[in-house]
């Protein structure tokens, strides 16, 4: 009777475990279809998919919007190239359109060699910044296209040797020549057992 309880407990399990895999891959190949257009179409600019209201943790109303990037698993190559072309050029210009030719060609296409840990720049004393360090949760709520997902967040602060930290801010450097050194960057991991998915995932 144990064992035959245990393979039950065990079953649910994994079908909980699959149903969070599903709806965590179904994001982020929604994410980076949306990342695709933007640097193909859009110039870049973030869309309404990719700039989340936040909602800090024991309040009903959003503080606004934020704009939130997808890190790879493993971001060192990218980093590294993203550091090469901010640094071989002063000129904003040449940097933008490298970033454009460079995301719009591969980057995206492969969601899986993406974390589900996102992440965000904020300046220097930023408000917003110190909450979410301080409360360590939030709720990201995403909307586009008809589709809509609400992911309950742990966040961290990433330091300036962390990967995703790096990734990020070398990111953010090709399209903002005027990014100031002392950024902050904040890591949001989704719950994926409470997230929600509208329409939903099957």
């Amino acid at each position: 009777m144990i064992s035959e309880l245990n393979r039950e407990a065990s079953g649910t399990v994994v079908r909980l475990e699959a149903a969070q895999a599903a709806l965590r891959d179904h994001f982020l190949g929604w994410q980076c279809r949306l990342r695709q257009i933007s640097v193909r179409n859009a110039g870049g600019r973030p869309t309404p998919g990719m700039r989340p209201q936040l909602y800090l943790e024991g309040t009903a109303e959003a503080v606004g919007r934020i704009t939130v990037l997808l890190v790879k698993k493993q971001p060192s190559e990218a980093t590294a190239q993203f550091r090469h072309m901010v640094k071989r050029t002063q000129d904003p210009v040449v940097r933008y359109d490298d970033a454009l030719q460079t995301l719009s060609a591969v980057y995206y296409q492969r969601p899986k060699e993406f974390s589900d840990e996102l992440t965000a720049l904020f300046g220097p004393g930023s408000d917003v910044a110190t909450r979410l360090i301080e409360t360590g949760h939030c709720v990201l709520e995403f909307e586009q296209y008809n589709q809509h997902y609400r992911l309950p967040c742990t966040t961290r602060p990433l330091p300036e040797n962390h990967p995703g930290h790096q990734a990020t801010y070398w990111h953010n450097a090709l399209f903002n020549s005027a990014m100031p050194g002392a950024v902050q960057v904040i890591a949001f991991q989704p719950d994926w057992q409470h997230a929600e998915a509208n329409p939903p995932v099957v």
